[in-house]
């Protein structure tokens, strides 16, 4: 993470950033003009009208390694035009690059607000020196939307723009560029772990507390961990993100044995199923084809060798005959319509009168 380094003396936070809380009196003729992020520079009115006014300036804000301003050029002009020679400074130590975000940071808080083509431009180049921040950090700062940020990322002709697999968030913490890729990983924590926790989950897929939570919620469910909205926006090409959802040496993602008869239970429990010969017949299909670890191993050294490409075809045409029946079942009727069809197959209660 980038972070600015200041004096000892104690601190006051400052957006991201922390700034000394004690000034320094500091000579006009020792002070170089800010790398502002204000396309247009300052506006000379408005220094005049500082100058003009009784009131004391506040202390400015200036980087200690280059001595420009990092924020209060009107403040320092009103004081040169005032013929002061000298004035109230905060130093601040850091790389030129976090020293201009922090610039942006405190125009867009107070003063002369930044005009939008400023803050444009400034999300721009905090794009191409910080490319690790998420859209929403940079938001943050210039006071933009997240979807503005992403649009100028999408324009930065940079390929560590391009190439970066994390983002660091407001609060400090990596997470995948690829919301399907974390959402994938998190799957697998809870295909392997089903008790973790969600603080645990999130840590070792490096995703939101909010995303394992709806990762998990989806898992016992029995659906996909990740949304048919992520899959195109994210995951690039839809044969890649199959490829990685389905890894061979991985469990299989969404339906972890123990959730998946978490998931059974409930749904056996249900009238609108168990009292109906079509959902009877749903939960019988269900149940025998949910095969555990050792039914599989169990069924696997029982077929003859010469058998074993059969088995895997039929196998495979079954899996697949599976996945067309679960496409059909999320792509059915409105949820109204379903529960008044499913009402009608229900089978009435024997009447006690």
């Amino acid at each position: 993470m980038s972070q600015l380094l200041v004096c000892d003396e104690p601190k006051t936070p400052v957006g991201e950033q922390r700034i000394c809380s004690r000034t320094q009196l500091t000579p006009i003729s020792a002070i170089l003009p800010s790398d502002t992020p204000r396309l247009e520079g300052e506006v000379e009115e408005h220094a005049i009208t500082l100058a003009e006014s009784e009131a004391a300036l506040p202390p400015i804000v200036v980087h200690r390694d280059t001595m420009r301003v990092v924020d209060g050029m009107h403040r320092l002009r009103a004081a040169m035009l005032r013929g002061d020679e000298h004035i109230e400074v905060h130093f601040v130590e850091g790389t030129a690059e976090d020293v201009f975000v922090l610039a942006v940071k405190l125009n867009a808080e107070h003063g002369m607000p930044l005009s939008r083509q400023d803050r444009v431009a400034a999300a721009a180049r905090i794009v191409r020196s910080h490319p690790h921040w998420s859209d929403r950090r940079i938001a943050g700062v210039t006071g933009l939307s997240p979807g503005v940020v992403g649009s100028l990322r999408g324009r930065a002709d940079d390929e560590a723009v391009a190439q970066l697999t994390l983002r660091t968030g407001r609060d400090g913490r990596n997470r995948p560029v690829n919301g399907a890729a974390g959402r994938i990983a998190a799957s697998r924590v809870i295909a392997e772990t089903p008790d973790a926790s969600l603080r645990e989950i999130a840590s070792r897929a490096g995703v939101a507390l909010a995303t394992a939570r709806d990762v998990r919620q989806r898992m016992r469910l029995g659906q996909d961990p990740v949304p048919p909205k992520l899959r195109p926006a994210e995951s690039g090409d839809p044969a890649s993100y199959e490829a990685e959802s389905r890894a061979p040496e991985q469990p299989a993602v969404g339906t972890p044995p123990v959730l998946c008869e978490s998931v059974l239970s409930s749904m056996r429990r249900d009238p609108s199923l168990r009292m109906s010969q079509t959902g009877r017949t749903l939960l019988q299909l269900l149940g025998s084809h949910l095969l555990t670890q050792e039914q599989r191993q169990d069924l696997i050294a029982g077929i003859p060798a010469h058998r074993a490409a059969d088995v895997a075809r039929v196998a495979r045409i079954c899996a697949d005959r599976w996945l067309q029946f679960a496409s059909d079942v999320e792509g059915q009727s409105t949820p109204g319509e379903t529960g008044a069809r499913e009402s009608r197959r229900v089978s009435p209660l024997p009447s006690n009168t």
